[in-house]
């Protein structure tokens, strides 16, 4: 195979290197790393704490950086001990790639090239997982972990198990712990290095799958599958709960108000039916009793009623500060009219939380007709503003 000068330059400019964690892959170990020698001399091992022929093949191969565990930690282990080695050396890019030969490091070009592109991406190795030698649990899983992917992080991608990835390793430094170390690792670093904003790309790779009677896996299908269905639950939970709406927050925070009704209601694909339906649950939400979790709860129901996320966010936060009193005082005045015991608050500076305290009941009635009333009042003329300014979408 003719070494590509090219790609070694690129790869050297971009301070790349290639991280190869094994463990017991004495058949297939030597040839995968000779064939990423064709495109780096930058290559870590991380020898897994095998105890078969591995530590006498890295001894005999010269030029190579080696790490070697006295005990089997698992494959996140052993990438998170690369990822540290790599930062030591100051790389600022590594290549992941299994030993087991089933990723071609002929596909490192692909990496490179669509780097070159995108800077600082995250870039996955996408398999082709409808060729009918991918077996059947691997195609499952492939779909599962996508499902899980997109609730998480809002992103579709085509491949969340590949561990053929190209990692900008800033991000990993600055991410700092850990909290998984099998199989399940790739996920968790997949998902916080979305919630961090690094791009995520991919590249078609191909992929070989060995005979079933000649196959050499370590991954155990129970354990292995539950854990990582454990870990999805606890990112699902924390991304529909904090990370996603302090996500749209943020991005609210970046975009003027002219360029927000622009962008999510003028020139939207949701109906004028939809956005109104936005902007009364945000209303509604706002004027509660939930302070500090107003956004979260906006977030959460706008995603179960399928609405349109951004503006229901966004008409959440009217409990702003320099209005927060008003609405504290006209929710309290409402809920005198109803419960009929009104005490005759007066509004000034003076009305507080500790004020509120002694008169709750009162409030919490209030707050939810008020809060009733003013996102029918408020809806009522979004949607007649929209009627009378948004121009119909042709089909």
């Amino acid at each position: 195979m003719q070494v590509n000068e090219e790609i070694r330059s690129k790869i050297a400019d971009l301070k790349c290197c290639v991280i190869i964690p094994t463990y017991n892959n004495e058949k297939t170990l030597e040839g995968v790393i000779c064939e990423v020698q064709l495109y780096t001399q930058n290559i870590i091992v991380v020898n897994d704490g095998s105890n078969d022929g591995t530590s006498e093949i890295l001894r005999n191969i010269p030029g190579i950086m080696t790490i070697t565990s006295d005990k089997n930690r698992g494959k996140g282990r052993a990438l998170q001990q690369g990822f540290a080695m790599a930062i030591v050396q100051n790389f600022r890019y590594a290549i992941t790639i299994d030993s087991d030969g089933q990723h071609r490091p002929g596909d490192i070009p692909k990496f490179i090239e669509l780097l070159g592109k995108e800077p600082g991406s995250l870039i996955l190795g996408a398999r082709d997982m409808d060729s009918p030698e991918v077996p059947g649990s691997s195609r499952f899983g492939h779909k599962f972990s996508i499902f899980w992917f997109r609730i998480e992080t809002g992103q579709k991608v085509a491949d969340v198990q590949t561990g053929y990835r190209l990692y900008p390793l800033d991000p990993i430094r600055e991410t700092g712990k850990f909290y998984t170390g099998k199989y399940e690792f790739e996920v968790e670093i997949l998902v916080r290095l979305a919630w961090k904003g690094v791009k995520i790309l991919s590249v078609p790779i191909d992929v070989y799958y060995a005979p079933r009677e000649t196959r050499v896996s370590h991954f155990r299908k129970g354990p292995d599958f539950t854990r990582t269905s454990f870990l999805n639950a606890i990112l699902v939970f924390m991304a529909l709960l904090w990370v996603r709406p302090f996500m749209f927050a943020k991005g609210l925070k970046k975009k003027s108000i002219k360029g927000f009704i622009r962008e999510y209601i003028l020139d939207s694909n949701d109906s004028n039916t939809r956005i109104t339906s936005s902007v009364m649950l945000g209303l509604f939400i706002g004027v509660l009793p939930v302070w500090g979790w107003q956004m979260m709860i906006a977030f959460g129901l706008a995603h179960y009623f399928k609405l349109n996320k951004f503006v229901t966010v966004a008409a959440s936060n009217i409990s702003i500060p320099p209005v927060l009193p008003l609405i504290l005082y006209l929710s309290y005045e409402t809920g005198g009219l109803v419960v009929g015991f009104n005490k005759g608050a007066v509004y000034s500076s003076g009305f507080d939380y500790q004020w509120l305290k002694s008169n709750f009941v009162q409030y919490l009635v209030g707050s939810v007709v008020f809060g009733i009333i003013l996102s029918l009042v408020l809806g009522s003329i979004t949607y007649i503003l929209l009627q009378i300014f948004r121009k119909p979408k042709s089909s």
